[in-house]
């Protein structure tokens, strides 16, 4: 309902017309539009999605790199976490703000599709006085707020992480649309053909998030009184794919900047704009551009480095196995410890970032071949979200089946 309930002043018709002419937008608005299950191109009341609560999240993470208060309270355990969800919130709630703003000019200025010359597409509200734009701002920003009351409520009481679930129903709710279209435009053999390759690209990314290298620990054996501990052999699993979708956010993030600077420096008056303008509009806003998708292949693997040195710190953990006696067989305890886990997640790290690219580029080869759009389901952030959550939710649920004694999903 929230995903199809219009904003105030927004002029319904005007925005399904443009829907029905325009294949979708792309970069960072087309991130928003598939994490909101297709509602910011409707302007409806969930139309930022959960977008503004994932920017929170990441921004809270990195700060504990830089603010050493915020470090403070992960390591503080449950009270801690608590805190910093505090501030994920109200940082939700401010982004929001921001965004819904932005949404809200560019609907104005007639971008929002992409579509300049469109009269509808220039006339998607109804009225544009200051007050108009202020309810609609708050309406959208109400609507982040009760997404994420309704996430909560299903981290609290069901199974998993609500915000997963939600950004996961959002998803899958546009696949039988995108893949109806393809079939309408290209034809029944071409709908059989994507489904296949879907397929098998799925096949391919449940294998790639399953894989993961397992560095072997064992714990000395440790005299407490009468009663010994440790001596135990585990693992520290190593995903190859550690970031997650995090570097592709980054990436179409990046890739937004150009295009909005060469859009604000575009003469309003019908002149012919600069040359560096008209190269950026040529070369680096549409996604099925050969130059496109070069810079976002190598901003993925760049972003993957980043995010994998700031979440996984091999200091740290190399300290804690000091700390209850582990070592790594062969490794000394210490810093001989941290540099060879630092060898390895920055070796594991590599194939991981290449196959994060290839995913990430699926939709658009998609957009040269197919002419899908750029909320292609088989690729890119819709596949890597659809498959980690549903793999996470079934562990899920076979966690709390064995808890009970019944038999696992797994087995």
């Amino acid at each position: 309902m929230g995903s199809n309930v219009p904003a105030p002043f927004v002029h319904f018709p005007n925005v399904e017309q443009c829907l029905a002419a325009s294949a979708g937008t792309e970069g960072l608005l087309g991130l928003v539009n598939l994490f909101s299950g297709g509602a910011l191109l409707k302007l409806s009341i969930f139309a930022l999605g959960v977008m503004p609560y994932i920017t929170a999240t990441i921004i809270v993470q990195l700060l504990r790199v830089v603010i050493p208060h915020f470090e403070t309270l992960h390591q503080e355990g449950q009270a801690g976490q608590t805190k910093l969800t505090q501030y994920t919130r109200y940082l939700t709630i401010a982004l929001a703000l921001l965004q819904s703003a932005t949404l809200v000019t560019v609907t104005r200025s007639g971008q929002l599709f992409g579509q300049a010359g469109d009269a509808a597409c220039q006339k998607l509200l109804t009225n544009d006085v200051w007050w108009a734009q202020m309810l609609i701002i708050i309406a959208l920003t109400a609507g982040t707020g009760l997404i994420m009351w309704m996430a909560e409520l299903v981290t609290e009481k069901g199974i998993g992480n609500g915000m997963s679930v939600l950004i996961f129903t959002s998803i899958a709710a546009t696949f039988p649309s995108s893949m109806w279209a393809i079939a309408e435009a290209k034809g029944f053999e071409t709908f059989l053909l994507v489904l296949v390759v879907g397929l098998v690209v799925m096949t391919l990314v449940v294998f790639v998030e399953q894989s993961q290298r397992r560095v072997p620990v064992q714990y000395a054996k440790r005299m407490v009184g009468r009663r010994t501990y440790g001596g135990t052999n585990t693992y520290i699993p190593i995903k190859v794919n550690m970031a997650g979708v995090i570097p592709i956010i980054f990436a179409s993030s990046l890739l937004c900047l150009p295009m909005l600077i060469a859009q604000f420096n575009t003469p309003t008056d019908g002149s012919e704009p600069a040359a560096w303008v008209t190269w950026i509009m040529t070369y680096l806003v549409s996604g099925d551009q050969p130059l496109y998708m070069l810079i976002y292949f190598l901003l993925i693997i760049a972003f993957t480095y980043f995010y994998v040195a700031i979440t996984f710190n091999p200091v740290e953990v190399a300290d804690n196995m000091k700390k209850y006696g582990g070592f790594i067989p062969g490794i000394r305890a210490g810093r001989p410890t941290a540099e060879y886990l630092d060898y390895v997640i920055t070796r594991i790290t590599f194939p991981g970032s290449l196959y994060l690219g290839i995913v990430a580029l699926i939709p658009l080869i998609a957009l040269a071949t197919v002419q899908a759009n750029q909320n292609f389901p088989f690729g890119g952030a819709s596949i890597l979200i659809i498959v980690g959550v549903g793999l996470e939710t079934v562990k899920q649920i076979d966690a709390q089946l064995q808890q009970r004694h019944y038999e696992g999903l797994l087995r």
